[in-house]
C-alpha cells in the first residue's frame, strides 16, 4: 500500500526525470529491446499464472505414480 502512494506523489517532473534516466543508461538503440524482451517477460509470466490457475480448477493430478 506504501507503494501505490509513493507513485501517485512522483508526479510529472519525476516521470520525466525517470524516462530520461533510462534513455541515459541504455540510450535510444537499445530502448526498444529492452521494451521488447519486458512485454515477453510479462506475457510469459501472465501465460504461467493462468495455466497455474487452470491446473487448480481442474482434477488433482496424481503424484503418487512410482
Amino acid at each position: 500500500m506504501d507503494t501505490l502512494l509513493f507513485v501517485q506523489r512522483i508526479g510529472w517532473g519525476g516521470l520525466i526525470l525517470i524516462v530520461l534516466a533510462i534513455l541515459l543508461l541504455f540510450g535510444g538503440k537499445k530502448l526498444p529491446e529492452l521494451m521488447k524482451g519486458l512485454g515477453k517477460g510479462i506475457k510469459g509470466f501472465k501465460d504461467e499464472m493462468n495455466s497455474t490457475g487452470e491446473e487448480k480448477e481442474g482434477e488433482p493430478k496424481d503424484k503418487s505414480e512410482d
